[in-house]
């Protein structure tokens, strides 16, 4: 016998997510992503630099920064944060331009972080709002992106658990 509820849905075509393990405590991984002194330092793919324009790391609160591709493109990103749970989770609503204000979030984000000791494993949820969206997002690299500026956030934390 089958138990059906109509509220629940399939959304994993609408979905990215990237897990990955670091050695290192879970305080310190999660200011990584919430303090704008850390965060520029690995945040985005290989080749790409990040600036803060600013940083309120608070339910309602924003961050706003450019990504700068290795080609010399500006990327604007502007996320707003929705739900803070420290040091378990975060979630955000991530848009383009701080000017297109009024426009529906690109997608909606979940990060978590597990405490393993003297580990953390996180889990990156992407949520698209349709599954046309999520593999334009795929198809510009988002997937590949991601994995990449996970591989910079190790190596960015295995250089702050040394000094």
């Amino acid at each position: 016998m089958s138990n059906k509820n109509n509220n629940i849905s399939d959304t994993r075509d609408r979905e990215i997510r990237l897990t990955r393990e670091f050695d290192a405590p879970r305080e310190l991984v999660f200011k990584a992503f919430t303090n704008p002194k850390h965060i520029g330092q690995w945040w985005g793919p290989d080749g790409f630099s990040t600036t803060t324009e600013s940083m309120s790391f608070k339910v309602g609160g924003e961050w706003i920064f450019t990504m700068h591709g290795p080609d010399g493109t500006d990327y604007p990103n502007h996320i707003v944060y929705t739900d803070i749970k420290k040091p378990k989770y975060l979630k955000y609503d991530h848009y383009g331009h701080k000017d297109q204000e009024g426009d529906p979030p690109h997608f909606k984000s979940t990060i978590t972080f597990e405490n393993l000791g003297e580990k953390t494993k996180i889990e990156m949820q992407m949520f698209f709002p349709t599954a046309e969206k999520r593999n334009e997002a795929a198809e510009f690299g988002a997937i590949e992106g991601g994995k990449q500026t996970l591989n910079r956030l190790a190596e960015y934390l295995k250089e702050q658990s040394a000094s």
